[in-house]
């Protein structure tokens, strides 16, 4: 595929949320033909990212890492997105993360040329790819993670087979007893590393770890344990100095998801008598959203007093399509339009057919399950209005990741919902 085939795909009724009658459109075109969400202009269930809102988010996490000297690698893995991606990349991160090869692959077409891919690399097939994208990209680097002699083993016996193939440059992996990859002591991480230098199939050029896998939201937890696995980074990373085993101008210390980032951003550039780049890898800032992750805002903003920082940028529309007893609303929406994994959605507005008299949901209105194509809004009824067949229902989300990958595009709205771009999605 061509970058336009990312950046500019054409977009057409094929994809859900676009206009039924309308003829394919490139993605540039789309916020030149005066859509409104709330005027029945496309059909719902629908999507929507709130553009200013987004930019907030852009600019309010560039400015926290670059207050703390670091630099951002956000996680492609949200969004999937090309045109996010961008939007990152120009706003000032470093590069992007990513969780497999084919996800790099987007990436790399999307202009990303620093790039992590925040796991263990190992098939013939998916080292074949990074080798070519290398050759045919001029200064991209594709560094990915390695936690065993097992893995190296595996790359070094591709390497045996590919003479011509350059040095895979790694990031040792640290992670935590009962979780997930990642060496648990600093005695196997130290062991590792020697065995890397050793090897002529990879460069090892800093370490690695992941911290939201035990987070809970509270503070007495949370910091302790972050602490815990950032001295054991530190411990190999300056084991390794000593010891000479890193290779190239900078020392990369990675970690960060979206939950406790501001506890580890302030570990990630420990004094090492060398150059240090720490990177933080928060994907889920993009959009936030208005669940899980403003809860975790809200500790983040009492550690920090940053104030109300992320704000949730995505939506999702749809329609009360019956009222079949009383409390009981069934909204055309389900799990194949939004996220469940972590909490049901989170009613927002009600506003009627034509969407000019948007209010707050009651306090008791709750979705109480969802079917494929169904949403069953529950409220009493009895101090407020009940809602109506036909009624918009604006939705917010816990966890963005898995409401982008029901999407395989997103309008881009302003504040009256006037559809003014578009993001599209590759998973």
């Amino acid at each position: 595929m061509e970058a336009i085939d990312y950046l500019d795909p054409l977009i057409d009724s094929s994809f859900k949320g676009f206009p039924h009658d309308r003829a394919a459109l490139r993605r540039s075109q789309i916020g030149a033909q005066g859509w409104n969400v709330l005027k029945g202009d496309l059909p719902l269930p629908l999507a929507v990212i709130r553009r200013d809102v987004m930019r907030h988010n852009l600019d309010w996490m560039q400015r926290f890492a670059t207050a703390r000297g670091i630099d951002l690698a956000p996680h492609g893995k949200t969004s999937m997105s090309p045109q996010l991606f961008r939007l990152q990349l120009d706003a000032g991160a470093w590069g992007m993360t990513f969780a497999t090869v084919t996800q790099l692959r987007v990436g790399v077409a999307a202009g990303a040329r620093n790039c992590l891919i925040a796991n263990q690399v190992f098939a013939d097939g998916d080292l074949q790819c990074i080798d070519r994208l290398k050759r045919a990209e001029s200064g991209l680097r594709a560094i990915f993670l390695i936690d065993s002699v097992d893995q190296l083993e595996l790359i070094e016996a591709w390497h045996r087979q590919n003479s011509g193939a350059n040095a895979f440059e790694v990031l040792l992996e640290i992670g935590v007893s009962g979780g997930r990859t990642g060496c648990r002591s600093l005695a196997s991480a130290l062991a590792l590393a020697v065995r890397l230098h050793a090897s002529r199939a990879v460069r090892m050029v800093g370490v690695e770890c992941y911290e939201g896998l035990a987070v809970t939201g509270d503070t007495t937890h949370d910091q302790p344990y972050a602490e815990r696995l950032m001295d054991l980074v530190h411990a190999v990373a300056k084991a390794c100095v000593e010891q000479d085993l890193f290779e190239g101008d900078e020392i990369l210390l990675s970690a960060g998801g979206s939950a406790i980032f501001d506890l580890v951003a302030s570990r990630l550039t420990p004094k090492l008598g060398r150059p240090v780049r720490g990177l933080l890898r928060s994907g889920c800032y993009v959009t936030h959203d208005q669940g899980n992750y403003k809860r975790m805002m809200s500790a983040v903003a009492a550690r920090t007093g940053c104030g109300s920082g992320l704000q949730a940028a995505m939506e999702v529309w749809a329609r009360v399509q019956s009222c079949p007893e009383p409390g009981l609303a069934i909204l055309a929406v389900g799990k194949r339009d939004l996220s469940y994994d972590l909490e049901m959605p989170i009613p927002l507005l009600v506003g009627n057919r034509g969407g000019d008299e948007l209010r707050p949901v009651p306090p008791d209105w709750k979705v109480t399950g969802l079917n494929d194509q169904h949403a069953y809004l529950r409220g009493s009824g009895a101090q407020h209005a009940a809602p109506q067949v036909g009624d918009l229902i604006c939705l917010g989300i816990s966890h963005p990741c898995t409401t982008f990958d029901k999407w395989r595009w997103m309008p881009l709205v302003d504040e009256a919902h006037n559809v003014r771009d578009a993001i599209v999605t590759c998973f």
